[in-house]
């Protein structure tokens, strides 16, 4: 590393920041100060393509940081039309800072991190609707996007495959999203951010890797808070599968076991391409399980995230954590195999859990059947929500409790389009309102038959709760706003997000007395 991170001038609404690695010139609208595309790590090219991230290389002239750079490669799925913000490329370990106007080197705002989502395979820290300048100007915080590797690039398990650990290091989206905390750690001060107030939050995928990292010792210090919108908490898998995954990539990539090193020479296009093979292939034979995702490694990830939390093994930060109402409804809206939702794919996944674990209680079928009422597409609806979102939430609400502060809630908001779709609060459904960047993503008809004044006010009290528990650990509302609980052993308090918000007693007992305790989940 070079010398300590400091702010140089802001000449022209051009602030230029020395970070360690060499100054970035942003700009300055009067609104908000953004760097973008910012490296924290070298281009994981050639022989870096599998190994842990690397610093770059330092820099001297100030680089032009009013531009999103590369994010990582990956495929395109018609099902799922993400606006990735920026072109793909392989020089992609970047991230974007956003502080308000005219914030000084010193002035020890909280830090708000960004892992987006995307089931491991997909998105960018780029995101049109993760442009970070309302909730920063609003809230009065530092908030930084973070690209990591994604798919094979990212989550491969190749170690038990005979390949060099150095060479072919595991988990490498969580160690990039490790690399960028310890870049915030020493620089952001110099962006007008407290290092010592850093709160990691994401969703979906992005949820998963921050309640990974709750239980990783490599993260310990690097975050003092942390936000899982709908983590998928129980998506993390055993060395063994994982490289059943890992042989199949290598024969659809044409790569022999014996001749491990040619990965690092394959055009990206070729990885990007086995990665979607595999991706696709998985839920259609295991349904449920992902081709991609956080593995127990006994390093990084030492225990299976629960398990961990049960037994007070996750770092003592406070923790907001939460689910959508309606779930599943996005991947039948997508048609999408990853989260079963038929009858017949529902019992697949339970005899193959069950095979797998046979010390396994698994829940009886008469008290699910009691709790999931109406058409059997509903229960389908409901049940796969439940076992994929809520119940992995609760599990792992339950054992964090122990440690540190749990606030726990539910997004019930629907705008009258999202309700004529039957996606009423579906997956993701909450992230315009997070970031209040309603209307960011081309062609949303999240608005078109009417809700947008009802919706800039559920935004306006989620970036006031997101913020204030930045800024001290307490997700304190608006005023007039009820008093959000934290999640306890006796009355379960749960923050209900709708067009009025309200906290409720043990809001999912019925749901989490039918589930029972065991954790169902894929080794």
């Amino acid at each position: 590393m070079t010398a300590e991170a400091t702010t140089r001038s802001n000449a022209g609404g051009r602030p230029v920041v020395d970070t360690t690695y060499g100054p970035v010139r942003g700009l300055d609208d009067g609104v908000v100060a953004s760097w973008k595309a910012v490296r924290y790590a070298a281009a994981p090219v050639g022989d870096l393509r599998w190994r842990a991230p690397q610093p770059p290389i330092p820099w001297t002239e100030p680089f032009d940081a009013t531009r999103v750079g590369p994010v990582c490669p990956q495929p395109t799925d018609p099902r799922i039309p993400i606006d990735l913000g920026a072109p793909q490329g392989e020089d992609f370990l970047r991230l974007n800072v956003w502080a308000p106007s005219g914030t000084r080197a010193g002035a020890a705002k909280p830090v708000m991190v960004w892992v987006h989502g995307g089931a491991y395979i997909l998105g960018s820290a780029s995101q049109p609707l993760y442009h970070g300048r309302r909730l920063a100007a609003d809230g009065d915080v530092i908030v930084v996007t973070v690209n990591y590797r994604l798919g094979a690039l990212g989550f491969l398990e190749l170690a038990t495959l005979g390949a060099d650990s150095e060479r072919f290091a595991t988990n490498l989206g969580l160690r990039d999203v490790l690399a960028a905390l310890e870049w915030v750690r020493d620089n952001i001060a110099a962006f007008g951010g407290d290092p010592g107030r850093v709160t990691l939050f994401g969703e979906s995928a992005g949820a998963g890797v921050v309640t990974t990292l709750l239980g990783s010792p490599a993260a310990k210090g690097l975050f003092h808070a942390a936000i899982a919108q709908s983590s998928p908490v129980t998506s993390s898998y055993d060395a063994e599968p994982a490289s059943r995954i890992a042989a199949r990539f290598l024969d659809v990539v044409g790569v022999g076991r014996d001749d491990l090193s040619r990965l690092a020479e394959l055009p990206i296009e070729a990885i990007v391409t086995a990665s979607r093979t595999v991706f696709d292939e998985v839920p259609v034979h295991t349904p449920g399980r992902l081709a991609f995702a956080p593995i127990v490694d006994r390093d990084i990830v030492p225990d299976y995230p629960v398990r961990l939390a049960r037994a007070g093994q996750t770092h003592p930060v406070p923790l907001i954590i939460g689910t959508n109402r309606n779930e599943a409804a996005l991947f039948r809206y997508m048609k999408s195999p990853l989260m079963p939702i038929k009858a017949e794919s529902i019992r697949a996944m339970f005899a193959e859990i069950a095979a797998e674990q046979p010390d396994l209680s698994l829940p009886e079928q008469r008290r699910l059947e009691g709790i999931y009422r109406g058409r059997r597409k509903g229960k389908g609806l409901g049940l796969a929500g439940d076992l994929g979102f809520r119940m992995p939430s609760i599990w792992f609400a339950d054992g964090h409790r122990t440690s540190a502060p749990v606030y726990l809630y539910r997004f019930d908001f629907a705008t009258p389009m999202l309700r004529l779709l039957r996606l009423h609060a579906a997956h993701a459904t909450e992230l315009p309102f997070v970031w209040g960047n309603l209307g960011a993503v081309r062609r949303d008809p999240m608005f078109a038959l009417g809700g947008r004044a009802a919706g800039e006010q559920v935004s306006r009290r989620v970036r006031a709760r997101w913020t204030n528990f930045a800024r001290d650990g307490v997700p304190a509302g608006l005023v007039g706003e009820p008093q959000w609980r934290p999640y306890g052993a006796d009355d379960r308090a749960t923050l209900v997000i709708d067009r009025q918000d309200s906290v409720t007693d043990d809001l999912d007992g019925p749901v989490r007395r039918a589930w029972g305790d065991d954790v169902l989940s894929f080794r």
